[in-house]
């Protein structure tokens, strides 16, 4: 079940995150509470950590940050090896470990690095369909699922959809080819652009592009240069991105599960020839499921 606004956490609390997913929901909950706290944010979530901490410091040595600690909350993402890392040392030192899961794929996979697993003691989700699937998964691994207060607050910041033919376009790297020697998120945009028309009719309909935080506006630029519709979006928040659009599409980023929450038109960029769509929410649309034009 889920569990209070602050969870019931031992302190000192060693907190490590890299990917911007596990630590928009970490930091929300660790917001109001008042144990002894040594995080390590790196990367996307270093810049998320000021949101809610202006003046706290970050400690930049994770070792060092686990060292006497009483538990390790931790992020699940994939592009570092940081919070893997610091699921090795806990367990070394005997230190009870949390793995934050965001998204609804690659589960077991979030737990491997370059051929070696460590699973936490226990794993947070934030969702029921997480919670099942994390259980089928790990069934030797205790499974709690906790409320996502990050979902809420930005819920409660979006506004009506504008009416304007706007559809963005959250971007997200795919981390395969597909078996088409191409990078899977640009496959996945060209077969929207082909598509398109299916989603706005209007003729003056603007397709804005949103980087994933991973991501560099500069990687989908000579892209975006090629057709003269695209824009990016300088939204500062996915909040205020989604209540500028009347549609939001993408291959399966997690935005698009918010964006339903939101009551927009919600579409999956997934080809014909790539794989199952896995985010299990009803309502997502698939472009490739479309009648031909």
């Amino acid at each position: 079940m889920a569990d209070s606004k602050t969870p019931d956490l031992p302190s000192p609390l060693a907190v490590v995150c890299h990917d911007a997913g596990a630590a928009n929901l970490i930091l929300p909950w660790i917001k109001d509470w008042r144990g002894e706290l040594r995080a390590c944010m790196f990367g996307p979530a270093s810049r998320l950590w000021a949101n809610y901490f202006q003046e706290r410091p970050l400690q930049d040595d994770m070792p060092t940050a686990l060292l006497g600690a009483a538990a390790l909350l931790s992020g699940t993402g994939w592009a570092s090896d940081i919070e893997h890392l610091a699921r090795i040392e806990a367990a070394r030192l005997g230190i009870h470990s949390i793995g934050v899961i965001d998204h609804w794929a690659n589960y077991a996979a979030r737990f491997e690095w370059n051929g070696f697993r460590q699973l936490p003691n226990e794993i947070w989700v934030a969702d029921v369909q997480a919670e099942a699937l994390a259980r089928r998964t790990f069934p030797q691994t205790r499974v709690f699922r906790r409320p996502n207060l990050y979902v809420r607050e930005q819920l409660s910041r979006i506004g009506p959809p504008p009416g304007k033919e706007r559809i963005l376009y959250v971007l997200e790297p795919v981390r395969s080819d597909w078996g088409h020697g191409t990078p899977g998120e640009f496959q996945a945009l060209d077969y929207a652009l082909s598509r398109l028309t299916l989603l706005a009719p209007a003729s003056n309909a603007i397709l804005t592009l949103r980087p994933h935080p991973s991501e560099s506006a500069e990687k989908y630029q000579a892209y975006a240069d090629r057709h003269p519709y695209i824009r990016f979006d300088r939204a500062p928040d996915l909040s205020a991105a989604i209540s500028d659009a009347d549609i939001v599409i993408g291959v399966e980023s997690f935005a698009l599960t918010l964006a339903l929450g939101a009551g927009r038109r919600v579409f999956s960029t997934l080809p014909p020839w790539a794989p199952p769509l896995r985010l299990p929410h009803q309502g997502i649309i698939q472009i490739r499921h479309l009648p031909q034009e």
